[in-house]
């Protein structure tokens, strides 16, 4: 008779979970124990819970299918909360497999004992704690199909004491199949209706796209509507998955700045939220809305995260665009960037990107200030998927890039790092060694918490002097991005000039397994 350590591996990958990312101690040992008896489940170490959970973010974004955590009790899943809040925020299908004290020795108030609900409920959608090992299979199976619902996915947290992890399950109290259910969410006729009658209006519109709506089907559907009717096109602030490049439409993303993104939609009537929330600004500011849709703009929902978008666009693209085909939006190819020359800043290393970015590649964009014109130099580039920071928990790029990596082992992974961001969650570098998975990380070390330099001004603050300008720098001592890679198995160089820089991430590209690029340029703000 297995262990319920046992019956849960096997029912997780029965249910098509067949990664585990873990961090796991002492009452998890029996689930690292059956590993060996089911070898179907691929079990990946990582030295920190905020890179296990940014890693399973990472793979539920590109296959779709949840990978499951290894998290010890409160506390570990606690260092893993800003990841999964990324997660939560990105639909990404995700199973916590939380352990807990065996049920006799809660009361006793040992010193790991937190209310792990309190901490899981926080970012998931479903949290259960199982108390008797014949409601394991059940309980596992149902954290699958929260995970899975759906084409927009959820973070579920399924509690394990030790005791039930240990323990010969029993007859289960209730017999159930595995059932994934493929059938896409439902179409609202009266939500694509009414969209329709506003883009005929004549009245300024525009699309604002998310979720699965920034994938090649719905991008062309939104492409036709746009070509039909005028609305202007756009996407998300920070999408989950964006596909872009040769032969896709190019759309433009919604501003992070609130100034900017004002901009955007001054003067539109009508916003067509296509798989987006209403946007509002990242942080209030002063004198300054928080609510980004225009006064006297009225946005309304064609489609939200439990309804199939794409189909939705689909059927609104035959309503108002039936004489626009998809060849009609299809772009011409766009020229890439020349090979950059002299010295070396983030908008010259952003044009060696356009110039290199390989076939299939998936990018993982945490570059924060760095990577304002990387949008623009790779327009042009082959077909490529873009993930970006979808919380604004920053520490997610390395994670993400290394959780896509086991997703997609035959697809060149390319994580674009901030140096402040990187520091949160570097030991991921050792987890790509240890896997060999093929990741190039370009560090855009400007030394700085560039951002926030624009924020103490965006907020308005008083005049910062050297003790607040301190708080931002991370120039003193000066971080060694090469010798912290190298001292976890990454091959590591550094550039300073752009022919350098170019140089060693088209050579980063060409051999396999994990590279790091120490790309040193000036602070954009």
């Amino acid at each position: 008779m297995p262990n319920g350590a046992q019956t849960l591996i096997r029912t997780l990958v029965k249910g098509g979970v067949e990664v585990c990312f873990a961090n796991p101690g002492t009452s998890e040992m029996h689930f690292v124990a059956a590993l060996d008896d089911v070898p179907e489940m691929r079990a990946v170490l990582c030295l920190f819970e905020g890179v296990a959970t940014g890693a399973a973010d990472g793979y539920g974004r590109m296959t779709g299918l949840p990978a499951c955590t290894l998290l010890h009790l409160g506390p570990g899943l606690a260092n893993g909360l800003a990841n999964l809040h990324n997660a939560r925020r990105a639909h990404s299908p995700v199973v916590n497999i939380v352990g807990d004290h065996a049920l006799p020795h809660k009361p006793l108030d040992a010193p790991l004992e937190s209310d792990i609900d309190a901490l899981a409920g926080t970012v998931s959608g479903w949290v259960r704690r199982t108390t008797d090992g014949a409601d394991l299979h059940l309980d596992a199976t149902q954290a699958i199909i929260a995970a899975s619902s759906g084409s927009d996915g959820a973070v579920a947290t399924l509690i394990l004491p030790a005791d039930v992890s240990w323990s010969e399950p029993g007859p289960s109290h209730t017999a159930i199949a595995w059932l994934r259910s493929d059938e896409p969410g439902p179409v609202s006729e009266q939500a694509v209706t009414a969209a329709a009658k506003a883009l005929r209006s004549g009245e300024p519109a525009a699309i604002l796209l998310g979720g699965g709506a920034t994938r090649e089907a719905g991008l062309l559907a939104a492409a036709r509507i746009a070509a039909a009717t005028g609305a202007k096109l756009l996407c998300e602030t920070f999408p989950a998955r964006l596909e872009r490049g040769a032969g896709l439409p190019e759309v433009e993303r919604l501003a992070y700045l609130a100034d900017f993104a004002t901009a955007q939609l001054e003067g539109v009537k009508h916003l067509i939220l296509a798989g987006a929330r209403s946007p509002v600004s990242f942080f209030a500011y002063p004198g300054k809305p928080g609510d980004l849709v225009p006064e006297g703009c009225e946005a309304r929902e064609l489609a939200g995260a439990a309804e199939d978008v794409t189909a939705s666009l689909q059927r609104l693209a035959d309503e108002v665009a039936a004489d626009v085909k998809a060849a009609d939006v299809t772009p011409a190819a766009r020229p890439r960037p020349a090979r950059p020359t002299g010295p070396l800043t983030a908008e010259s290393a952003s044009q060696a990107i356009g110039a290199l970015l390989p076939p299939g590649a998936v990018v993982v964009d945490e570059a924060n200030t760095s990577g304002l014109w990387l949008p623009g130099v790779t327009a042009g580039a082959p077909r490529h998927d873009w993930l970006t920071l979808t919380g604004g928990a920053i520490g997610q790029g390395l994670p993400l890039a290394t959780g896509a990596a086991v997703a997609c082992p035959g697809r060149p992974v390319v994580c674009l790092e901030a140096d402040g961001s990187a520091m949160y969650t570097l030991s991921a570098l050792w987890t790509q060694a240890r896997e060999e998975l093929d990741v190039t990380t370009v560090v855009f070390n400007n030394g700085s918490y560039a951002i926030l330099n624009l924020e103490l001004e965006q907020v308005g603050a008083a005049a910062a002097g050297e003790r607040a300008r301190r708080l931002l720098d991370l120039s003193g001592p000066a971080l060694d991005f090469v010798a912290l890679a190298t001292g976890m198995g990454v091959p590591a160089t550094r550039a300073t000039t752009a022919e350098e820089f170019t140089s060693q991430f088209e050579r980063a590209l060409a051999e396999p397994g994990p590279h790091l690029i120490d790309c040193v340029v000036p602070p954009v703000f």
